[in-house]
């Protein structure tokens, strides 16, 4: 009797949080006879400036299968369109040499829009991880394209499933399995070290055994022109308030030369002696670093998700986490240097919150490997009436 060929699951990794996110999937996936594992990486996953993660996965000993450069340098809407249709044709022509049986995608970013365009009209079947939450940005519409272009969707919580099954989606092909990197949270303990977050990046020495924040703020794509402004508040009420602040460089969006160039004028003009701006640091110490800090500023999804089920404490700025669901640990502010501040002191007074499971499941990769590994495939879409939540 023939032996049934394995598997080809083919998963895209475009950023280094992604990686970091997914990590313990990959590791389900890998420890399957059933399964060939793919690893593309692609976007600013490959660049340095942001968050080379090569090394990372290859010294976590997966194989790589695909790179992809596809990222336009501009910072601006112009060049995440043009980036998204490079994309599509880069990754058309990695998944025509790798024939995965399935693609899996992650997240609402226009770098994953491009992956699942592609595997779309190649009649690849699109599994898709973080459908039907809500952002009230450019990355809502991106991500709810990505979910009606996906045939196998893993949401994080009850809520994104109901908004799953009402865009018409296959009630046998939604599966709400929480968030992945809640488990790798539950798992690493790792304690951050000084040495090294202080051999990375720029500025004040911080000592991680006084109180400390951390902050990600990132460009808001539907605010452009106005980044610089928003974050130059966040670094009055921070630079202000004096503890020692860990703040992690913006990501690639439209915006983001806007964001870093109010960092860059105010430092050289300012010259804050309590922050250290660096680019990114290894999985293990992030969940360190967030386990252990007095509170998260910015606008994160990690304030959102991770920080929600280690109580870290998490001032929330604008409009860029607009709509998720949320635990009781954020506090949500506008752009203003006096209401920022205000809410930083009140989250270090208040300390670290209870854990909440809002995102939380048991054995989440494990059930997304299987998953992935065993569900039978269709590629020929259909809208489900039936599945209109009620």
């Amino acid at each position: 009797m023939k032996k049934d060929p394995k598997r080809k699951i083919c998963f895209v990794i475009t950023s280094g949080i992604h990686y970091s996110r997914s990590s313990l999937i990959l590791k389900k996936l890998s420890e399957r006879r059933d399964v060939e594992l793919q690893i593309v990486v692609a976007a600013s996953a490959i660049l340095p400036q942001y968050s080379d993660v090569v090394p990372l996965i290859e010294a976590d000993g997966f194989s790589i299968s695909a790179k992809i450069t596809m990222v336009l340098e501009g910072g601006n809407p112009v060049a995440m369109a043009k980036t998204t249709g490079i994309g599509v044709t880069e990754f058309a022509t990695a998944f025509d040499n790798l024939r995965p049986d399935i693609i899996v995608v992650r997240g609402d970013r226009y770098e994953v829009l491009a992956p699942a365009i592609a595997g779309a009209y190649l009649n690849i079947p699109v599994a898709h991880i973080e459908g039907g939450d809500v952002s009230g940005t450019i990355d809502e519409s991106v991500r709810h394209a990505i979910t009606k272009l996906s045939h196998i969707h893993f949401t994080t919580h009850e809520e994104a499933k109901r908004r799953v099954l009402a865009m018409g989606e296959h009630p046998a092909y939604v599966f709400n399995v929480g968030a992945p990197e809640l488990e790798l949270l539950e798992r690493r303990a790792q304690r951050p070290k000084s040495g090294l977050i202080n051999y990375l990046g720029v500025g004040d020495t911080i000592d991680l055994d006084r109180p400390f924040l951390m902050v990600m703020h990132h460009p808001v794509t539907s605010e452009v022109g106005r980044n610089r402004e928003h974050v130059e508040e966040t670094l009055h009420a921070v630079r202000d308030i004096g503890m020692p602040t860990i703040w992690f460089w913006p990501n690639p969006d439209a915006g983001t030369n806007e964001v870093s160039k109010g960092i860059r004028i105010f430092r050289e003009i300012e010259k804050p002696d309590n922050i250290r701006f660096i680019k990114c640091v290894p999985p293990e110490q992030f969940i360190g670093l967030l386990k252990k800090t007095s509170a998260l500023v910015g606008n994160s999804s990690a304030g959102i998700k991770e920080a929600s089920f280690l109580g870290t404490p998490v001032v929330n700025i604008g409009s860029r986490q607009q709509g998720r669901a949320r635990a009781k640990n954020v506090i949500d502010v506008p752009y203003d240097r006096t209401a920022i501040r205000k809410a930083i002191l009140r989250q270090v007074h208040h300390g670290r919150y209870a854990g909440s499971k809002l995102y939380f499941k048991k054995g989440t990769s494990s059930r997304i490997s299987s998953i992935l590994a065993t569900v039978q495939l269709y590629t020929q879409k259909a809208f489900h009436d039936s599945s209109l939540a009620r």
